[in-house]
């Protein structure tokens, strides 16, 4: 997944709004003339990185002139104690934008990382970690760049992205077959289908209605599996995904079972942002 750079700076200058409000006047008042200063991006544990090209935008909303400089990339293991990146400019830009490219960074190279993590977990697995919609509003865009980035995948980005059929769907069309007709009726040929299920009842629903893909919700392993069997066997080119309480203990089990997605809402709505410091001495 790539940013588009016109998306990124847009972000940028919206997020700063919310922190600058009507001037940085703590940096008004304590920076004086045109003083310069160089800014150095410290790792301060064992990290995935993402987020770099998102920090340069915001400075750069501040000052055009200042540029991130960087031997490493999004993607890129970082280890505790490494400085990834510095940047010369105005000092006050620099102690404007500090809080605001920090946040971005620490938040989308925490679930990078996390998403890393998961996908080591099941390393040799012909299974796919993916995300969720649960993502913060607003952030939608960024997180789900930060899921690709540790390696994971991207599951809809929005509710205009494809036809997932859910538990509260099933309950006002009245079953799982009669929601998968309907939705079949409506949709172009051209999207694909997938309905949430919790029993084999819905399970055989969905193989004769024939849907796209069949997702598996808050089953056990030994559920999975036999789930899995059963699919295989009636419906072998239906994708399976397993979704619902899914660990970094419990992964490798699921993919085990041989699903061939497995939806992890947790990178984006609990990683835990990582630790990184942003320097900033006078030049």
């Amino acid at each position: 997944m790539e940013l588009d750079p016109g998306a990124v700076f847009s972000l940028a200058t919206e997020f700063l709004k919310e922190d600058l409000g009507r001037g940085d006047v703590t940096t008004q008042a304590v920076v004086r003339g045109g003083a310069r200063a160089r800014g150095r991006f410290l790792a301060k544990q064992d990290l995935v990185l993402c987020g770099l090209e998102i920090a340069e935008a915001v400075f750069s909303a501040l000052d055009g002139s200042i540029q991130v400089e960087s031997h490493f990339y999004d993607g890129d293991s970082i280890g505790s104690g490494v400085e990834f990146a510095r940047m010369d400019g105005s000092a006050s830009v620099l102690l404007t934008g500090e809080r605001t490219a920090l946040n971005l960074l620490q938040h989308l190279s925490g679930i990078a990382t996390l998403t890393r993590r998961f996908v080591e977990a099941i390393d040799g697995a012909a299974t796919r970690i993916a995300d969720t919609r649960k993502t913060a509003p607003g952030l939608r865009l960024l997180e789900k760049y930060a899921v690709t980035v540790g390696g994971g995948h991207n599951h809809r980005h929005g509710l205009d992205d494809g036809v997932v059929i859910k538990d509260n769907h099933i309950a006002i069309a009245g079953s799982v077959r009669r929601a998968i007709e309907m939705a079949r009726e409506s949709v172009s040929h051209l999207m694909k289908i997938e309905v949430e299920v919790t029993r084999e009842s819905q399970i055989l629903e969905a193989i004769e209605a024939a849907a796209d893909v069949i997702m598996l919700d808050n089953m056990p392993p030994a559920e999975i599996r036999n789930a899995v069997l059963l699919i295989r066997e009636r419906a072998p080119a239906t994708i399976i995904e397993a979704s619902g309480g899914v660990t970094l203990d419990s992964v490798r089990g699921v993919a085990e079972c041989g699903v061939d997605i497995i939806s992890v809402g947790a990178l984006t709505h609990s990683a835990p942002a990582v630790d990184i410091s942003l320097k900033i001495a006078p030049l």
